[in-house]
This record gives structure tokens, C-alpha cells and sequence, in this order.
């Protein structure tokens, strides 16, 4: 008999040399779906990333509105710096923003009563002041040969302030003499003239860099003038109330010894009848810088903000040269001025 050679066995399925290929692409599959369907998570809104060994910490991103012009001109030293996008860049800093003034600020002013006199005090010879001389609102009144209301050029004044004096608190009633004088930088704080004589006060100091400081108080009844500037320097006047005077601040215009000189009016209230609010010397390079004044009454409208005069040293009168802001001399806008 012949042998019966048995027929070779066939496995099913794949041969062996193709699975590897299959099972690859099965792999890839399943990782891109898996991708995208990880992307998809993050996406949504307040999702949140997990956070491994090896993610970088989470990053808070905030919405920052615009700073206001207080902000922009004064950065809080505190404040927190905007933070990139990508925590892997970075965050950019934030250069704060310059804000140019057209002029001095405008000081917030409430006007109010003049003051109720604490107590009298007669004056027949001159309080001189070095350091600070509070008053505690009584009346200071002249008598004697300091007992006069006149416009005498070489009447004596009832304070007079040596170089960084300070006079506060203080009313000076009727007669007031030739008031204050002060003999270099000043400030007169809270000081209320009833009457003003020859003048409220007179400012002397002989340096460019005097700083004489009028904060608050008032004058009225001033024949002439309520602030007289002999000497060199800058003089503010501020959150003051003046009525019934012929100028608020006048340059010496004869004066023997002439200076360049300026003033800053801020936050002034003058009610009439008034001459002028600031009276300069053009030709020696006088300033007046004006903001915030409110003139009152019916009268107020006659009253010129700011003259220009041509001034000497010889004791003439000065001449008249014109007024209102001219950006050289007379530096103030048409809004620095309302009218009520």
C-alpha cells in the first residue's frame, strides 16, 4: 500500500507578518482620538488644567480696566503688574502714563463765614515773629502811633515776620496800620483783615528763590491794594475770599530796587467792587499764574484779572500796557474765571 501523505494544517487568521502593521495603526488611532478628545475638555469654559510633577504652575489672568487720570499721573506704588498670556514669556511692564498739566491744580474750596473774634488785643508797638506765631483768632487792633488806617507809605505794620516766619489764627481788625510785613519767605495761614490800611500785607525778601504762602483767610475794605510784592521771589495766594478792594496783588511799579517777581492766584473768590486781581510788571519779566477764581457779585464784571504795566525805578507812575492773558505775562485760560 502506498502511504497517504497528509495535507498541511492552515491557521486561520492573520499571518504573522501582517498584524504588527494592524496593530500600529489601531494604536494611533486610539491616541489621536484620545488627543482631541483631551483638547476638547480644556477647551471649555472654567475648565480646568491638570496639574502634574512636571506642569508649571497655574497662571491667574485678570482683566484690568483702564486707570483713571489720578492713577495715570500718580502709579500705586502697590500695584499689581499685568500678566502675560504665555507663563512661559515674560509679563511685560506697564510704563505709567505722563499727564501734562496746563496749569497749577485747581484746589477744592468751600467758602465760608469770616471767623467770630476769641478775644481783643490792642498792638502799639510791632509783634515781630520768627518761628510760627498762632493767634488763636482773636482781633489784633492798632493804637498809638500804630493806631492809623491810612494809605502812608511808612506807616509800621502790626506783624512783621522774620525769614520763614509762620502767622496763623490770626483777625486784624480796624485800624490794621500798614498789617503784615514779611522780611523773607512767609506763610500767612488763616489770617483775616476786617479793614485793610495801607496794605494787608507786604512781602520784602530780597532772593529770587523766596516763597512767600497765602493759604486761606480773606480781606475786604482795601482802599489800594491788599497784597504788595516789593521784594523778589513768588507769592501764592490760595483758598482766599476777598471784597471791596482795588487790587489783589500789584508788582511794585516805582520801587527803588526793582525784581522779577510772580504770583500764582488759585482758588480765589473776589466779590466787588473790585480794580484788578493781579497787577504785574511786564518789562522785568513779572508772571502772574491764575486758576479756579470765582468773581461774585454785579460789580464783578468790571474787575480786570490780570494788567500789564510797564514799571521803573525812578518813582514815576508806572504806565499801562494792556490786559489779559497773553501766555507770557498774563497766563490763565477763559475758564480759569467764572463769573456769578
Amino acid at each position: 500500500m502506498s502511504k497517504r501523505t497528509a495535507a498541511p494544517r492552515h491557521r486561520r487568521g492573520v499571518p504573522s507578518g501582517r498584524r504588527r502593521p494592524v496593530l500600529i495603526a489601531v494604536l494611533a488611532t486610539v491616541l489621536t482620538g484620545g488627543v482631541v478628545l483631551g483638547a476638547a475638555l480644556l477647551a471649555r469654559p472654567g475648565a480646568t488644567p491638570v496639574v502634574g510633577a512636571s506642569t508649571p504652575s497655574p497662571t491667574t489672568y485678570r482683566t484690568q480696566s483702564s486707570p483713571t487720570a489720578t492713577e495715570q499721573a500718580s502709579p500705586s506704588a502697590s500695584a499689581s503688574p499685568s500678566v502675560s498670556a504665555s507663563p512661559t514669556k515674560p509679563a511685560k511692564k506697564r510704563s505709567p502714563v505722563a499727564v501734562r498739566a496746563s496749569g497749577p491744580s485747581t484746589p477744592r474750596t468751600s467758602y465760608g463765614a469770616w471767623p467770630t473774634a476769641s478775644g481783643e488785643r490792642g498792638v502799639t508797638a510791632t509783634i515781630e515773629v520768627s518761628g510760627t506765631y498762632d493767634g488763636g483768632l482773636k482781633r489784633f487792633s492798632g493804637s498809638g502811633s500804630l493806631g492809623t488806617d491810612g494809605q502812608s507809605e511808612d506807616q509800621g505794620p502790626l506783624f512783621e515776620l522774620a525769614d520763614g516766619a509762620v502767622l496763623q489764627n490770626v483777625i486784624l481788625g480796624d485800624p490794621a496800620a500798614d498789617g503784615v510785613h514779611c522780611l523773607g519767605s512767609c506763610t500767612l495761614r488763616n489770617v483775616w483783615w476786617e479793614d485793610v490800611g495801607e496794605d494787608a500785607a507786604t512781602f520784602k525778601g530780597t532772593s529770587a528763590s523766596a516763597t512767600y504762602l497765602v493759604d486761606g483767610g480773606g480781606a475786604r475794605n482795601a482802599d489800594d491794594k491788599v497784597f504788595q510784592h516789593n521784594g523778589a521771589g513768588t507769592l501764592t495766594i490760595r483758598n482766599f475770599q476777598v471784597a471791596a478792594f482795588g487790587k489783589l496783588y500789584r508788582s511794585c511799579g516805582n520801587c527803588g530796587t526793582q525784581y522779577r517777581r510772580h504770583v500764582v492766584i488759585s482758588g480765589v473768590r473776589a466779590a466787588g467792587p473790585g480794580k484788578v486781581l493781579a497787577g504785574i510788571n511786564a518789562n522785568y519779566g513779572d508772571t502772574a499764574v491764575i486758576s479756579g477764581v470765582t468773581l461774585t457779585g454785579g460789580a464783578s464784571r468790571d474787575i480786570t484779572v490780570c494788567e500789564r504795566f510797564r514799571g521803573n525805578d525812578s518813582g514815576a507812575e508806572p504806565t499801562e500796557l494792556g490786559s489779559g492773558p497773553d501766555g507770557t505775562n498774563c497766563r490763565y485760560s477763559a475758564s480759569a474765571v467764572t463769573y456769578r
